[in-house]
């Protein structure tokens, strides 16, 4: 079997669409394929990228075209404006993303019950969270305001360690208020956004109003994201160590 045939035939396996950290680990399985290359990581990259019947999704998800009409999915073009099942559909992957780190790191994780069954590639997201109902850390108004928070890690004492959102178009001052109403817990607050919206961010975070979590809410970029996700996939196999 050729290389490129086991990429293929592993997008076929996982419904027409996958992370690249799902085919590096997934492709290597297939015994009929030999690679021959002390970098087989970088030859399903240079594949999934080369590959007329291969697209990009978003970063770090990779398509088959025979599926593009199926699954409703949009090419992936820098700077394209997106349509509004687009930009839902880049939402609930990269709180996908989120909660399958917080999991393999051994965090329970939550996200809104609005959003349960958004789908992280061919997953909802109640399948991958831990939690079905967010715990309850604090009073009422605290747990009600926290719900809406996009991804939550929390620690064994069921303790909120980290809060993210995820701001693909809307304003990030909306997040950012969330986090003040929430500055009170000793945890770790995250914008997760495209690179571009860095300024954005860091115009915000000096408004007053912030005064007192400026210096505890930090910037996520969608690639480093996506990287710290492909790192913790490749740590959980067995065969894989740095």
């Amino acid at each position: 079997m050729r290389q490129y045939e086991a990429v293929i035939q592993i997008l076929e396996k996982l419904g027409g669409q996958a992370t690249l950290a799902e085919l590096y680990r997934e492709v290597m399985k297939i015994k009929e394929c030999n690679w021959e290359t002390k970098t087989p990581f970088a030859s399903i990259r240079r594949i999934v990228q080369t590959r007329p019947e291969i697209f990009k999704v978003r970063p770090g998800l990779w398509a088959l075209r025979s599926y593009k009409t199926k699954l409703s999915l949009t090419e992936y073009i820098d700077d394209k404006p997106l349509s509004l099942e687009a930009v839902e559909q880049n939402h609930s992957y990269y709180q996908g993303l989120l909660v399958i780190i917080g999991n393999l790191r051994g965090f329970a994780t939550f996200t809104p019950n609005q959003d349960k069954n958004k789908l992280f590639v061919n997953r909802p997201l109640k399948e991958l969270r831990s939690l079905q109902d967010i715990p309850s850390f604090s009073y009422g108004n605290t747990i009600k305001r926290s719900s809406t928070i996009d991804v939550i890690w929390f620690n064994t004492r069921q303790m909120p360690n980290s809060l993210f959102e995820v701001e693909h178009s809307t304003d990030i001052h909306t997040s950012l208020l969330k986090f003040y109403d929430l500055q009170d817990f000793y945890t770790q607050m995250v914008i997760v956004a495209d690179e571009n919206r860095l300024g954005d961010f860091e115009q915000k975070i000096q408004y007053s109003a912030f005064e007192e979590i400026k210096n505890r809410v930090k910037f996520l970029g969608y690639n480093t994201l996506v990287k710290q996700y492909e790192y913790e996939i490749l740590k959980s196999t067995q065969k894989f160590a740095i």
